[in-house]
């Protein structure tokens, strides 16, 4: 995305701005702590840049700005399921159009808030009600949460993730820690696995960890960093790195583009979480970096 196309169409504050890129709008925040992007298409945050830092979140180079399509890199919303547990794959709330419904900022940083309710396209998918509310809380640290409350008659049950893509100076040398060694193999058919308790990268990786600790940790050493992944409300890590031959085959990925990301992923996985009418539940991603 070159940010000099962004065509800005309402300023809400000093800091915040209404910007549209290819159609899609985006919420711009230029503040003297953080520099980030948030796509109204899929209440997506699409990067993240602390004050002195590099970027923390990853976006394809290639990624397409097209409505009926999930935007390759950031922190897609996989909801109300993960994967291709049903149609459309990883859920509807990635392709959506969300809504601004607040923001707020001082000294220290901005917070954005984002809604989702159920329409007719939404039930035409899955036939429940519901209101899910994305809050983006960013500084120096990245915290994002996605709350999802039953506004149904009738109890339902979910799943998904906030599918983060890290931006990391070289896949072959990062070390992730913290994920458990437990795992769910996706390049084998979903084959339980036990690895160590520090995995490293050199060839197509899609685990599904099923006992990871509340942090993982990434060392991204060639950026001389690591950044820390503190998740809440979640069963599972995702980790994933495509490798060059999936990457390759995919449009919206440069050839190479899986040298300089992976994903660690906070997730509802098995089982699922069941809400009641009026009850609500949480899945959050805290994102800070440690020198």
């Amino acid at each position: 995305m070159d940010l000099r196309q962004l065509s800005t169409i309402n300023a809400l504050s000093d800091a915040i701005t209404v910007c549209e890129y290819q159609g899609v709008k985006i919420i711009r925040i230029i503040h003297p702590m953080v520099e980030a992007g948030i796509s109204l298409h899929g209440g997506h945050l699409l990067w993240f840049k602390p004050a002195g830092e590099k970027d923390l979140i990853w976006l394809s180079k290639e990624a397409e700005f097209d409505v009926t399509k999930a935007i390759r890199g950031g922190i897609p919303v996989c909801w109300p399921w993960f994967g291709k547990a049903a149609a459309p794959s990883h859920g509807f709330a990635r392709t959506s159009e969300w809504t601004l419904s607040q923001h707020r900022e001082n000294d220290n940083g901005v917070i954005v808030t984002l809604t989702l309710e159920d329409n007719q396209n939404t039930r035409a998918i899955w036939p429940h009600k519901f209101h899910n509310q994305m809050t983006f809380e960013m500084s120096t640290e990245l915290n994002v949460s996605l709350t999802s409350t039953n506004t149904d008659t009738q109890p339902w049950s979910y799943g998904g993730a906030l599918h983060t893509y890290f931006n990391i100076a070289d896949i072959n040398a990062v070390t992730i820690t913290g994920m458990g060694e437990e795992y769910l193999d996706s390049t084998q058919a979903g084959k339980i696995c036990q690895g160590g308790d520090v995995l490293t990268f050199n060839t197509e990786t899609d685990r599904v960890y099923t006992h990871p600790q509340t942090t993982i940790e990434v060392n991204d050493k060639n950026n001389q960093r690591t950044i820390l992944v503190t998740n809440q409300g979640h069963n599972a890590a995702v980790i994933w790195n495509p490798w060059q031959e999936l990457s390759i085959s995919m449009g919206d990925m440069a050839n190479n583009s899986f040298e300089t990301m992976v994903c660690v992923e906070s997730t509802i996985h098995t089982p699922t979480i069941d809400l009641q009418p009026g009850q609500t539940h949480t899945l959050s991603t805290r994102i800070a970096v440690q020198r």
